[in-house]
């Protein structure tokens, strides 16, 4: 980033953590060169998961957005398996709702 003022990052917190980087403090860090987010639950040993289930402070990230008012895009990224996907992201989204609650 350092290179340019156009090279801004999207930042996956589910890879950050699987590659034990904290997302939070990154966030804090660099939140103004954070074009988007990718939010996905993962744990260190690099599975996906649902949310809730896997090392992801996806509530944590959510949270700092809200109480700075960072407008930072936020997307599910569904890449565990499940029955249903519909029904999965679904789930996803209401996590990320109880979330900011």
């Amino acid at each position: 980033m350092k290179l340019s003022k156009y090279f801004w990052i999207n930042l996956d917190i589910g890879h950050f953590v699987s590659a034990g980087y904290d997302p939070v403090g990154y966030l804090n860090e660099h939140h103004d060169r954070i074009a988007t987010l990718h939010i996905k639950d993962r744990n260190k040993a690099h599975a996906n998961l649902p949310f809730g289930e896997g090392e992801t402070p996806i509530k944590q990230v959510l949270q700092a957005l809200k109480k700075n008012k960072w407008r930072i895009p936020a997307n599910i990224e569904y890449e565990y398996k499940g029955q249903d996907p519909v029904a999965e992201v679904k789930r996803c989204y209401q996590y990320m709702k109880e979330a900011l609650a």
